[in-house]
């Protein structure tokens, strides 16, 4: 089952110095039909302006990665990290029990940024923060993985039964992707354009994935993500 969503469908909020698209229900945009999709709770794709920012604030039992597109997101929280991300690095924390956090645009670009919330595997975790900066390159034409379960094999692993993978695709490339038996995934198209299996994605579009092989085609540079767990 292939599911195309359309950003223009998408829940959205303008605070002048935030712009956010909502993939899922969040703050102000609120459809019961919308909640998540299997354990992927949260995918809100943000726009932050030069100097400015979240300041610090709790969250609890989630698994939160950010994925940086362009700019700079700098991160501090109460266990004393601070640290700096620019484009295609990720930034990850386990809530868990509790912790607070703060996430500012201290550069001079807007910020923009993939905030995703995945719903841990149990409560009661351990609060825990990381970051990576992973070379450009790795995603050049092949799936580049970049998040998986603690048992997993990529670099930066949560507590949960998912993977995350990126990939920048050259202009009328194509590459493949399979999602097995009682597996679903996610693929987000963050830049460019792009068919696939004959299904038009443009910049923002999301496409849910069930039980199904994808065949990706580029139409030009076409950079992507793609969340993979088990089917809800």
């Amino acid at each position: 089952m292939l599911r195309k969503v359309e950003h223009d469908n998408m829940g959205t909020s303008d605070l002048g110095w935030l712009k956010s698209i909502f993939h899922f229900s969040f703050s102000n945009y609120y459809n019961p039909d919308n909640m998540n999709f299997g354990v992927l709770r949260v995918l809100n794709d943000d726009l932050v302006e030069s100097n400015t920012g979240f300041d610090m604030h709790p969250h609890r039992e989630m698994e939160i990665i950010s994925y940086v597109v362009n700019g700079e997101l700098t991160h501090g929280d109460n266990m004393g990290n601070e640290n700096k991300v620019t484009r295609g690095h990720v930034q990850y924390m386990t809530a868990g029990t509790g912790i607070y956090h703060s996430e500012h645009n201290l550069g001079d670009d807007v910020l923009r940024f993939l905030q995703i919330w995945i719903v841990p595997d149990k409560k009661g975790h351990n609060p825990n923060y990381g970051d990576y900066e992973f070379d450009w390159e790795k995603r050049k034409n092949k799936w580049f993985h970049i998040v998986s379960s603690k048992n997993g094999k990529a670099p930066i692993k949560i507590n949960q039964y998912v993977n995350f993978y990126v990939l920048e695709l050259d202009k009328d490339n194509t590459i493949d992707f399979s999602v097995d038996k009682n597996r679903q995934a996610y693929l987000v198209q963050i830049e460019g354009t792009s068919n696939v299996n004959n299904i038009s994605l443009g910049e923002r579009d999301a496409l849910e994935i069930v039980e199904e092989d994808i065949l990706i085609k580029a139409n030009g540079t076409s950079h992507m993500l793609v969340i993979e767990m088990k089917k809800a």
